[in-house]
């Protein structure tokens, strides 16, 4: 079993400003022993020969041509909209000032 005892996890728990009752301590000491025992014995497996992975499955990107393709016209765009001013759509303001 890992080295974390109840006294470990309050000091954690002090840390992070957590309030943990002294049940909740005992109880997370265990789970989190049982959590370092699971990736002790993964990095026990893993040698030297196999390579570390982000994703399961390789990835990569796929790319496209940026062409231009069928746009609206500047009333176009503005005919659904609830108010515009000077070709351009009107929202309430959010910041003080302009």
């Amino acid at each position: 079993m890992a080295e974390i005892n109840r006294e470990d996890v309050a000091h954690l728990a002090r840390l992070a400003h957590i309030d943990m009752s002294s049940e909740e301590l005992d109880r997370m000491a265990g789970e989190l022993a049982v959590i370092v025992d699971s990736i002790k014995s993964v990095s026990e497996v893993a040698g030297d020969d196999v390579p570390a992975t982000s994703h399961p499955i390789p990835l990569s990107n796929v790319y496209r041509d940026d062409v231009v393709g069928e746009t609206l016209s500047n009333e176009e765009a503005l005919a659904g909209a609830p108010d515009n001013a000077d070709g351009r759509f009107r929202v309430p303001a959010i910041l003080d000032g302009e």
